[in-house]
Formats: structure tokens, sequence, C-alpha cells
């Protein structure tokens, strides 16, 4: 099954954790979609970017249970892409202001 790359990256994580990693250490954070390989998330970077990548690391964050009074409900599992950028490559702005 293809996908494109904007089916692949729905948004990045704008959060301290990810910016401080953006600046030290050249790296991206995205949300994914969460059948999403590696090597899809890679070329989706490098397609949308124009960048190289050096190397993607994932986790998954599974559903939260949660309550309104009787009834109950789990929020859906998303998946998270670190994408770490290779030496010489200049950090994409995809945000301004923030």
């Amino acid at each position: 099954m293809s996908r494109s790359p904007y089916q692949v990256l729905q948004k990045p994580v704008l959060t301290e954790k990810s910016l401080l990693a953006k600046e030290r250490a050249r790296t991206l954070c995205f949300r994914v979609d969460p059948g999403a390989t590696k090597a899809e998330i890679r070329q989706a970077v490098q397609a949308v970017f124009k960048v190289k990548v050096e190397s993607v690391r994932t986790a998954i964050f599974r559903g939260k249970m949660r309550r309104r009074g009787r009834t109950f409900g789990y929020q859906p599992e998303w998946k998270r892409a670190y994408v770490k950028l290779k030496a010489g490559e200049k950090v994409p702005e995809y945000f301004e202001n923030v």
C-alpha cells in the first residue's frame, strides 16, 4: 500500500522536549500514521523537506481510558517519530513564532 508523504506525516509535535531536540540535536518530531514504517517516514521527510535523514526513531502511545460518569472510552493510539538529520543539513522551519 503506497501512501503519500502527507498521509505518513500528519503534523509536527510542538512540545518543549521536541523544540529542544530540534535546536540541540537536529531532530524533528512528527505525529505519524500508526501503520507507517521507519523507511516510509524517512522517505516522506526527505520528499517534503528536501533534506537527508540520518536516523528515525518511533514511539507508540497507547490510548488511555477516559471516563464521564458511568460511561468510559479510550483515546486512540498514536505514533510519534523522531527524525535526526545528517550533519550539515539545514533544519527546516516548519512553524513560526512559537
